[in-house]
């Protein structure tokens, strides 16, 4: 029987879905789908998730202090050029005082006018900030002395304190929170009657590395400015494994 090219075609086309080359069948990858085998009946190993809590108390040894200039004047050119030259005197002194160039940052700049009864002007106010990173700590007072005395245009905003480099107290705090996650495991296995095996997983969580310091008596009787200290805290989740 012959077959027009059409036909042949789709005959060929038919077998190929079925599979049918050579007297073998094979399944189209394409319609096949695999059944899924029967779940193993096994039991899940008893365990004990605890979460451990690290806190490692470390001195700051880097203090941010925010000052800057303040000036009124009759006309907004005259404060604004008061500003900035009160500015670079304070800029010149805190240098002076041993603060790097790299550790100085402008950090607010601002003109306006200052109304008698509105809208009627009386003068305009400007503004100039700047941000020191005092690197040594126990030289804080003399800054601070310094800028306290360039002036009565001259404004001290607030100073915050840091540590500079939190991996050793990072390390501490991971240490006591895994020794605190053991140990509340163990009590636990201890009430279930059962002994503490392997740690089967670690998550670290909500570490804190710079928050805000504490009040200390560090330097208090050669300064009048004290870092106290931070908290440094790491928690962590651990799953272990009740033998």
């Amino acid at each position: 029987m012959k077959l027009s090219h059409a036909a042949a075609v789709t005959l060929l086309a038919s077998m190929g879905s079925l599979g049918l080359f050579g007297g073998t069948a094979f399944a189209d990858p394409e319609t096949t789908r695999a059944v899924p085998e029967e779940p193993t009946s096994c039991c899940a190993k008893p365990q004990v998730t605890v979460r451990g809590e690290g806190i490692y108390a470390a001195t700051p040894d880097v203090m941010r202090l925010n000052a800057g200039v303040e000036v009124r004047r009759p006309t907004a050119g005259a404060a604004f050029t008061e500003a900035r030259k009160v500015a670079a005197t304070l800029t010149q002194v805190l240098i002076k005082a041993g603060i790097g160039v790299k550790d100085l940052r402008t950090n607010q700049l601002s003109l306006g006018p200052e109304y008698e009864t509105y809208p009627k002007v009386a003068g305009y106010r400007a503004a100039q900030g700047v941000e020191a990173v005092v690197r040594n700590i126990e030289s804080a007072d003399r800054v601070v002395d310094a800028v306290a005395a360039v002036g009565e245009d001259v404004r001290l905003n607030g100073l915050s304190f840091e540590v500079s480099d939190t991996r050793a107290a990072l390390e501490a705090a991971r240490d006591a929170a895994f020794k605190d996650a053991r140990a509340r495991a163990g009590q636990y296995a201890k009430l279930a009657g059962r002994a503490l095996g392997r740690a089967l997983t670690i998550n670290e969580e909500n570490v804190v590395r710079n928050p805000p310091a504490m009040a200390g008596a560090m330097f208090a009787e050669k300064s009048s400015i004290s870092p106290g200290q931070q908290n440094i805290s790491v928690d962590v989740l651990v799953s272990y494994e009740l033998k």
